[in-house]
């Protein structure tokens, strides 16, 4: 067997392997934008939690001085109905409207805060039946992906010690050669030469589509590792594309 058949069957098996791992890949990558979602309506959740109890500190701030004011000024009252003289009862009086003011400022604050608080949970909920519902997706993500792992682990591993076994075979200089074009271009590391004429000996690259010299076939008939003047792939022969280029060599 030539070397180019060689590396023929191993490129054969490193393409189903590609295509079960592909498979797996898709359904990691699903489980884990599902996992970062989730993540997110998490940090979302903390935020307004940690929002909803700075606003309700702030608002029970804003109702004890309320109250602390309103004792205030009863007690300011108090002294307003026992005042000896007008001038102090005006004191009293004018005292006590200012501290209505700023017990009106601080019971705006708290109803704001309310209001504010209010809204922030129900955002909250909204978060929370988010989470709910993205966790039940991540639930199945991670079921399909862990089924998909279990569908391809025994073909994998039969696939896998095919490979290496026909590795054993390939030349290591040869070999990484085509490890190299196998970790670039993946499914487009080999190609077949393709036959245009065979009585011109007009060829083409099967993955550039671009004409090749007759060297390049006559390299592939003696078996020789033969890459594409065009894109660098491996070039191989189909049985069909050998038959026609024996009949045409004969000649």
């Amino acid at each position: 067997m030539s070397v180019t058949n060689q590396l023929l069957c191993v490129f054969r098996v490193d393409i189903e392997i590609q295509g079960l791992q592909s498979r797996l890949e898709a359904a990691e990558r699903f489980l884990g934008e599902q996992t970062k979602k989730l993540a997110d309506l998490g940090a979302q959740a903390e935020s307004l939690q940690t929002q909803i109890r700075q606003l309700k500190a702030t608002t029970s701030n804003a109702e004890g001085e309320s109250e602390r004011l309103k004792v205030h000024i009863d007690e300011l009252r108090e002294k307003m109905n026992n005042a000896s003289t007008n001038k102090e009862y005006k004191a009293f009086l004018s005292e006590v409207n200012n501290l209505k003011e700023q017990r009106a400022v601080h019971d705006e604050q708290a109803i704001e805060g309310l209001e504010k608080v209010e809204e922030l949970e129900a955002k909250l909920a909204e978060l929370e039946a988010s989470k709910t519902d993205r966790d039940k997706v991540r639930g199945v993500a991670e079921s399909d992906r862990q089924k998909r792992a279990d569908d391809i682990a025994g073909k994998l591993a039969e696939l896998r010690a095919k490979r290496e076994a026909l590795v054993a075979d390939v030349p290591k200089h040869v070999m990484a050669v085509y490890q190299e074009l196998l970790d670039s271009r993946g499914e487009d590391a080999m190609a077949p030469l393709e036959i245009v004429d065979r009585k011109r000996h007009e060829y083409v690259c099967g993955s550039s589509m671009m004409s090749v010299p007759v060297e390049v076939a006559a390299s592939l008939m003696q078996g020789k590792l033969t890459i594409s003047p065009n894109d660098g792939c491996i070039l191989y022969l189909t049985e069909e594309a050998e038959e026609e280029l024996a009949k045409a060599f004969k000649k």
